[in-house]
């Protein structure tokens, strides 16, 4: 049975790619381990990538996590097992969660599986995000444009009162 709190489903390729990177990780990077760690990193805003086990029991230990990171838009990914991921960062008892804090040497590692867990360009496609960056720059003044027209009508709402009187 799924349980509630694993909100997709990861590939063998990402999975074995995150295992991998973790290994990097735990030599050149910083991570914090275990849900509370993982809980305090995140909420701090220090964690940039979470991984969190599929087979947690109960599951109330780390039904949190992903609501916690999607606040703090910190990108999450699953992997099927607490005992991979313990031995993945050389633990020889099984771990619910991790929290990335630096990536170390394997960042460019760690960007790869974000952009194939979260769907969004690779590092090599920004140039493209620019663009639609530079499209969306009219939208923001229309926007503050809306903005002030309410403050003028504000005020003159408060003129005529003062007048009828």
């Amino acid at each position: 049975m799924a349980k509630s709190y694993v909100k997709f489903e990861v590939s063998a390729d990402v999975v074995s790619k995150t295992y991998e990177a973790l290994q990097q990780i735990k030599q050149s990077g910083k991570i914090r381990k275990g849900a509370n760690e993982v809980t305090k990193s995140v909420e701090q805003g220090i964690a940039s990538f979470v991984v969190i086990a599929s087979d947690v029991e109960p599951e109330e230990v780390v039904i949190h996590i992903p609501k916690i990171c999607e606040q703090k838009k910190i990108p999450y990914s699953y992997v099927p097992s607490k005992l991979d991921l313990g031995k993945s960062i050389g633990l020889n008892v099984p771990c619910t969660a991790i929290a990335v804090e630096n990536a170390g040497s394997a960042e460019h590692n760690i960007k790869d599986i974000i952009s194939k867990v979260t769907g969004t360009a690779s590092p090599s496609e920004k140039p493209q995000q620019k663009v639609e960056q530079k499209a969306q720059e009219p939208k923001r003044e229309k926007k503050e444009q809306k903005k002030e027209q309410p403050k003028k009508e504000a005020t003159q709402d408060a003129a005529m009162p003062a007048a009828e009187n």
